[in-house]
């Protein structure tokens, strides 16, 4: 329903775009077959902001990669009542503009 309701109205509908018109890709996904994409992520050493909605389906990406994160500098923020496409657009007092300037101006110097 999240995703009929951004990709298949004027909200984030494109002509182009496979997830708009019910396509498919058979190359999209070969990248990830052989790379195991937080193998690595214990190493990385820059500030790290991750923000993922409370009602997301992926939300538990999020979390087991921030598990692997080391460091001081490292941030979750679950978005309370979110959906994973509020956060792509809904201005709405969902996405927490004000907490992510206080991270890039805490960490980004």
């Amino acid at each position: 329903k999240d995703y009929y309701d951004y990709y298949k109205t004027p909200r984030g509908y494109h002509k182009r775009s496979l997830n708009s018109n019910g396509g498919w890709n058979v190359t999209s996904a070969l990248s990830f077959i052989n790379m195991p994409l937080l193998a690595y992520s214990g190493e990385i050493r820059s500030a790290v902001l991750m923000i993922h909605g409370e009602k997301a389906h992926s939300r538990y990406f999020s979390e087991d990669a921030f598990k692997k994160l080391k460091g001081d500098n490292k941030e979750l923020m679950i978005i309370p009542g979110a959906s994973h496409v509020d956060l792509y657009d809904n201005q709405t007092g969902v996405i927490p503009f004000d907490k992510i300037e206080q991270f890039f101006l805490k960490y980004l110097k």
